[in-house]
């Protein structure tokens, strides 16, 4: 296995920078094992770095938040800072009024316990960046992109890639830390099989609309435990959600959105699909093909700063598009196919939005799986594995 023995640099570092230039404080949250403590010390390895994960650091400065505030009043890097959300309620004091930028630099995991301390102590004092695993073009770095079937049970975390772990050890152990520390500090669990057997099921219906009904019958517990499992599930960055597109906004919230992974990696190891023959035989390969699309085209907008609008459409006689993307006011529909040779019907789903003469759509996308690059009918024809970035390549004003 080829791998690297230097850490590339990651495609938010620029806005990381950019965001300390303007905030007295940056914070760098997403899911475990997406690289954030690294990007924190690589981009500014002169500031005092401090983990919140370390028993002696936290029980400092739970003892005494200003005394060890004090102590690096010049600024550090506090990594895992939802280990001591209330550490952020000082911290407010000694940010306000100050004319210094990028004094701090907080990472942290768990959403929840993260927003809510921003929100109540930091709001308007620090930038907030996401940072998911590694992009296409990130992997990149470290030579030509692995076929989409390699990359789907290899999945996109960092260390598989820089450090040429084995994905099958790798997803392994980080299902088993997910479970024992993050769900468990989030959520009562009594019965571990029980949830074991939900994120299984749920990798089952990768990239279709979530039926909580359905998941509390298969799994044996209850549908408000499904919601709270889910809810648990997107606060530590495992999953996301695609809502509906309607123009009616009130719809989009009543509707159930689609479920994916915010790595293609951990549902085809759930799945037991290890290698790239299994990936590509799967009955799933279309919705797995999808969620490692669709998370790479997240993940090169949020690398820049850009909080994404996406969406799936579907009407009420099935017609379908993958994903929907609102930005500068604009929509663009687009069809993502896992095949490698292009057919007329794969168009149906765009040709059907085209029909709904809705304002200010651009012309569709479909991006397969194939090496030629065409146009139909005014529809850009491409493999979204040949574009550097996805976000920008996509919404580029038509022309």
């Amino acid at each position: 296995m080829r791998y690297s023995l230097f850490m590339i640099t990651r495609e938010i570092t620029g806005e990381l920078m950019q965001s300390a230039r303007e905030y007295p404080a940056v914070t760098i949250r997403g899911p475990r094992q997406s690289g954030k403590t690294t990007l924190a010390r690589m981009t500014f390895p002169e500031i005092p770095y401090l983990s919140l994960e370390d028993l002696d650091v936290r029980a400092s400065a739970d003892a005494d938040p200003r005394g060890f505030l004090n102590q690096v009043e010049a600024g550090c890097i506090l990594d895992e800072i939802q280990r001591l959300p209330m550490l952020l309620s000082y911290l407010q004091g000694m940010v306000d009024g100050s004319k210094g930028k990028g004094r701090f630099i907080l990472t942290g995991s768990h959403q929840p316990q993260l927003h809510e301390a921003i929100s109540q102590s930091l709001a308007g004092r620090t930038a907030v960046l996401t940072l998911w695993p590694f992009s296409f073009s990130e992997i990149r770095q470290y030579g030509p992109l692995p076929d989409p079937f390699d990359l789907i049970p290899r999945g996109c975390y960092p260390r598989l890639h820089e450090e040429g772990l084995d994905a099958r050890r790798f997803y392994n152990g980080y299902l088993q830390t997910y479970i024992e520390r993050d769900v468990r500090a989030l959520t009562q669990l009594r019965d571990l099989s029980q949830f074991q057997k939900f994120l299984t099921l749920l990798a089952g219906r990768v990239g279709q609309v979530v039926n909580r009904a359905s998941l509390s019958n298969d799994t044996g517990v209850s549908s408000t435990t499904i919601a709270n499992w889910l809810s648990v599930m997107k606060a530590s960055y495992v999953v996301f959600d695609l809502p509906p597109y309607h123009e009616n906004v009130q719809k989009r919230v009543i509707k159930s959105p689609k479920v994916f992974f915010t790595d293609v990696g951990l549902p085809a190891f759930l799945l037991g699909i290890h290698t790239k023959e299994q990936a590509f035989r799967d009955p799933l390969r279309g919705n797995l093909y999808e969620n490692l699309v669709i998370s790479d085209i997240i993940k090169s907008a949020l690398n820049r700063g850009i909080r994404p609008e996406v969406y799936f459409y579907r009407d009420s006689h099935g017609n379908e598009v993958d994903l929907i993307i609102k930005e500068g006011g604009r929509l663009t529909p687009v069809e993502i196919k896992s095949s490698e040779t292009f057919s007329p019907g794969f168009l149906k789903g765009l040709n059907r939005f085209g029909d709904l003469r809705i304002d200010r759509v651009n012309p569709g996308v479909l991006l397969y799986n194939g090496d030629q690059q065409f146009n139909v009918h005014g529809v850009r024809i491409f493999n979204p594995l040949s574009v550097d970035n996805l976000w920008e390549t996509l919404t580029a004003s038509p022309g």
